[in-house]
């Protein structure tokens, strides 16, 4: 009886992590998509709170923040970029930082013009703080490394950021 006991306790405990692990998963990938789905409609406020708070920080504070993201966005405009949309991938392996998690997801990115739209490819490091509860995130598919590494002093070398591909246009 105790040689079942200590079996089931064994289970239990190399299987705990894997649980952890897939909703980890299920949670960063749903806030991904809540960061994604508000920078495509414009929700401002839901970006900032999203955003990884120490680039809000250098940024310049949220309403400084919010103000290069309009001017931004106006210029794609003045480019001739109607819309923009886009989706986020499947987190990939999460990495241990100091006392952080960071894991990437792949981001396509649209925008539209009249005549056709871009199609590009980009990456969000989603960071967290507390264990995988709550995520935060930055893009960091043509982020400097010296600025990656100023925002996260702990930052696991291992996580490898591929470089994002040049938009393609595809007419319409």
């Amino acid at each position: 009886m105790c040689s079942i006991k200590n079996f089931i306790f064994s289970v239990l405990v190399l299987l705990l992590p894997f649980a952890t692990f897939a909703q980890d998963t299920v949670v960063v990938k749903k806030q991904a998509k809540r960061f994604a789905t508000a920078t495509f409609n414009g929700d401002f406020r839901t970006v900032i709170d999203l955003t990884y708070p120490k680039l809000v920080e250098l940024s310049g504070g949220r309403d400084t923040m919010q103000k290069l993201i309009i001017e931004r966005i106006e210029n794609l405009k003045k480019q001739g970029i109607m819309t923009f949309d886009g989706s986020v991938g499947s987190p990939g392996r999460f990495y241990k930082a100091g006392n952080q998690i960071h894991c990437l997801l792949p981001e396509t990115i649209i925008l539209r013009m009249f005549n056709g739209r871009y199609v590009g490819r980009s990456y969000l490091l989603a960071i967290s703080d507390n264990k995988g509860k709550s995520w935060t995130f930055l893009d960091v598919g043509k982020m400097p490394a010296d600025v990656l590494h100023k925002l996260l002093p702990n930052y696991n070398n291992d996580l490898i950021i591929p470089p994002s591909g040049k938009p393609m246009f595809f007419a319409d």
